[in-house]
């Protein structure tokens, strides 16, 4: 099964091409820390990767071209989905991803319309929304736990913090 998208690269002028791949690598960087967020079993990672992949891909459906432009980049440049993961050194990585976070703010402060960079934002922040979401609800015996640890709750508000520039 491809993965591939079939639409063309588009780059928007507007960006230079460094500014460019850093905002189609992020989506990928902000799964693994997602990931990362909480130590889980190699299931409940692989779940969370999943569900990742899966938000990436529901930005196909966005209102923002500039989303469209970035999945369809993405899926044009690989052929295999990328592999459920988890950072080796967490703090490290984490950290890593949220100075990414600031430097795509940056750029799309610049570089393009609020519009297109809220739109931007709100998508990476459902992706890692949904991969901290995906496998929450149960306990180390499989049953009722939080839906999200606190770990997790603490990612995702240094990951808002990081677009508030």
């Amino acid at each position: 099964m491809s993965y591939r998208w079939s639409a063309p690269r588009r780059v928007g002028p507007a960006f230079r091409p460094d500014e460019w791949e850093l905002l189609v690598r992020l989506p990928g960087q902000v799964v693994v820390a997602a990931t990362s967020a909480e130590a889980d079993s190699p299931r409940r990672t692989v779940t969370e990767g999943l569900a990742g992949i899966e938000a990436i891909a529901a930005g196909r459906d966005s209102a923002s071209g500039l989303v469209r432009d970035v999945v369809a980049e993405i899926y044009h440049e690989t052929d295999t989905p990328p592999a459920a993961e988890e950072y080796r050194d967490r703090a490290t990585g984490i950290a890593g991803v949220l100075e990414t976070c600031r430097q795509a703010a940056a750029v799309l402060a610049v570089r393009t319309a609020r519009e297109d960079a809220d739109a931007y934002r709100h998508w990476i922040e459902a992706i890692a929304a949904r991969v901290c979401h995906a496998s929450g609800g149960t306990d180390l015996l499989g049953f009722g736990g939080p839906p999200v640890s606190e770990s997790e709750w603490h990612f995702l508000a240094e990951l808002a913090a990081a677009f508030d520039r």
